[in-house]
């Protein structure tokens, strides 16, 4: 994979576009194919790791990890690691992740909606 240079008009207009679209910003944050899902599933409560992996079975271990390394640090989930011993760490949505239900049920809500009329045509 090839490096693209910070100075690059390529990120600029990245950068650019996320400030100008509120949209783009958003979609920045928690898109993906695996982060609206991880945010959906923690949208019921505090998961611990393991429950995340039950609940997304598809997801392989890498990819679970670096997106909700990515959450966290776009301040969208929260992980709280107890110094016990196994160590014992929950995963939740911060208030800002908590602000995503609204958006992420409509999301679902049109989501179902729109696979009934696709089913209907096919």
């Amino acid at each position: 994979m090839t490096q693209i240079k910070e100075s690059s008009t390529r990120n600029f207009n990245k950068g650019l576009s996320i400030t100008a679209c509120p949209v783009t910003y958003a979609i920045n944050k928690i898109g993906g194919h695996w982060k609206p899902i991880i945010l959906y599933h923690l949208m019921s409560g505090p998961k611990r790791y393991s429950e995340l992996k039950r609940a997304i079975p598809a997801v392989t271990e890498k990819m679970l990890i670096q997106h909700l390394k990515q959450l966290q640090d776009d301040n969208l989930v929260i992980r709280k690691a107890e110094n016990v011993v196994p160590p014992f760490v929950t995963y939740y949505l911060s208030e800002a992740g908590e602000d995503l239900t609204v958006v992420l049920n409509a999301m679902a809500d049109w989501g179902l909606r729109d696979s009934k009329r696709y089913m209907k045509s096919a």
